[in-house]
């Protein structure tokens, strides 16, 4: 490893869009901020308040994946300080976990001598997450199409849609493990059929830049929406209100929730996001952008310096 101090950054991400169920994923310009420092003993500490209440050893999530890449490639890592900012809200549907998967990933492959393609670092974090929309979104920024099985993953780059990203987040947290207890186990034939449709569809908009269509597929999930808006009771009435009162092309949960993710015109964010506001003052509105760039791994100025 080199001694030098180091910074990764990892973007947010949302995932599904609806139909395209731990499939599709979208980087969003939210991240997670590492810099990196050799040291004696592992210790992480930040002063983000989405970053409160972490562990500060090596039972740090990024810790345990990137101890966890070493060990596959029969490698031992040294100890490092790691002082963390984030701008990503825990469990509310913007990869949070995924950016510190990620993020111990690369934590790692710096210490191994930047072993690991692209393609390489999203396989290992998808068979840690279980899914490669958010770690792949995560991985190559922008949009991002997969699929995974303990065999084989494979995930194709969609490119930066130019679009605006307006989320509406609600203060109360979401945990993924309790939004997929709520799905079924199996799904009727026909309605399979129907939501992979719907999912191709989305996909084919998406890359098309058809965003009114896409939009429409986004309300046309049949795999998770009719099942966890028991969870997120104001899902129905916000996908209404985007629907009928604003210029979006359509909403949909983002991944487990509770927040909702929305696709807007290009510089029309800001009023949609004023309408939401009105409507809902209870949450929290953001107006984002899709994130064009994946993990980057710099030496900042401040580092040098230091």
């Amino acid at each position: 490893m080199s001694l030098e101090p180091f910074m990764i950054t990892v973007p947010g991400s949302t995932a599904n869009l609806g139909p395209g169920f731990d499939s599709v994923g979208l980087a969003v310009d939210r991240y997670l901020n590492l810099v990196v420092k050799p040291a004696e003993v592992w210790s992480f500490s930040s002063d983000s308040p989405d970053l409160v209440g972490i562990p500060s050893g090596e039972e740090n999530l990024i810790c345990r994946v990137a101890n966890h890449v070493a060990k596959t490639f029969d490698y031992q890592l040294s100890p490092c300080e790691v002082e963390m900012t984030s701008d990503i809200p825990l469990t509310r549907g913007l990869g949070s976990s995924a950016a510190a998967i990620v993020a111990g990933i690369e934590l790692a492959n710096q210490q191994m001598g930047n072993r690991l393609s692209p393609q390489e670092k999203v396989r290992l974090a998808s068979l840690w997450e279980g899914h490669p929309d958010n770690v792949a979104a995560s991985v190559y920024g922008g949009l991002v199409i997969g699929t995974h099985t303990v065999d084989s993953t494979h995930v194709l780059y969609g490119g930066v849609p130019n679009l605006d990203l307006v989320l509406v987040i609600p203060r109360h947290e979401l945990l993924t493990k309790k939004a997929r207890g709520v799905l079924p186990e199996t799904l009727p034939f026909k309605q399979a059929v129907r939501g992979s449709g719907v999912a191709n569809v989305l996909v084919a908009a998406l890359l098309q830049g058809e965003f009114e269509l896409a939009g429409e597929m986004m309300g046309s999930d049949v795999f998770h929406h009719p099942y966890r808006g028991e969870l997120v009771p104001h899902l129905e009435e916000v996908i209404h209100v985007v629907n009928e009162e604003t210029q979006a092309y359509g909403a949909a949960l983002s991944g487990a929730g509770p927040t909702i993710f929305c696709l807007a015109p290009l510089h029309q964010g800001d009023s949609v996001k004023k309408v939401l506001e009105s409507r809902f003052p209870e949450f929290d509105v953001d107006v984002l952008a899709p994130a064009k760039h994946g993990i980057q791994v710099k030496v900042p100025s401040f580092l040098k310096e230091a």
